[in-house]
């Protein structure tokens, strides 16, 4: 995840990483994670609340033409035997939109939550031109990870996959600090998460997440300051 918000902010920075890199292509460590058996839907996780009937909307700092509006839907997938929850994310630029991805998401017993896959769809000129980053657990050796912490403060500075479908889907993060101080337009909040999120294929690609007690995600930022603000969130 994550649930990924704001890709253009990632494909800058994809962009500076390849031109960095040495050529020898990204590796992939083995990756064997003791998966729960009591993963269920409902997401309660203080960070990462997913109730459905709650939308999100983020803008692009300053006024920018993207706008992303996350919504968790009020239905579940089963994914590998799980039932999920699903999380429904839009992008659009200058008001077309041009990504729908579902997310999906469950939660285990200690209450960490995990990323279970995505169905995401580029879209131009309202046709689907490409579902490059879809993965689902089971399906070609794709595995999930941990989007976010029972209790982040656990595990600060512990590199961590959120996502694994080797050559298409290796997201990690690392959690760096709960006592962060955030201000978006939706308003001002204390006591937030902060965590490193960056793609294994483009390990030069970098952002930061801030996620906040009871809301869930409320700022990422990217390289050259760009920024992904909460505007506005309705709840059911």
């Amino acid at each position: 995840m994550i649930t990924r918000f704001a890709r253009w902010i990632a494909a800058v920075a994809a962009a500076l990483a390849l031109a960095a890199c040495d050529g020898n292509g990204p590796s992939s460590p083995p990756y064997d994670p003791d998966i729960p058996a009591d993963l269920a839907a409902e997401v309660t996780n203080v960070f990462f609340p997913l109730v459905p009937g709650t939308r999100y909307d983020y803008q692009e700092n300053g006024g920018g033409s993207e706008t992303v509006v996350v919504e968790v839907l009020d239905q579940t997938r089963v994914v590998n035997g799980v039932a999920a929850a699903v999380v429904r994310d839009r992008v659009y630029l200058d008001g077309e939109l041009v990504e729908d991805t579902r997310d999906w998401f469950a939660q285990d017993g200690e209450g960490n939550v995990w990323y279970l896959g995505e169905d995401s769809k580029e879209i131009e000129n309202g046709v689907v031109v490409s579902t490059e980053g879809s993965w689902e657990w089971g399906v070609d050796g794709a595995l999930p990870g941990i989007i976010m912490w029972a209790d982040p403060v656990a595990h600060l500075n512990e590199e961590y996959r959120q996502e694994f479908y080797e050559g298409v889907a290796e997201d990690w993060a690392k959690a760096l600090g709960t006592d962060r101080a955030v201000e978006v337009p939706y308003g001002s909040f204390a006591a937030c998460l902060e965590t490193e999120d960056w793609n294994g294929l483009e390990p030069g690609a970098r952002e930061r997440k801030f996620y906040c007690p009871g809301i869930g995600l409320v700022l990422e930022t990217g390289s050259g300051g760009a920024r992904v603000e909460l505007v506005e969130l309705t709840a059911p």
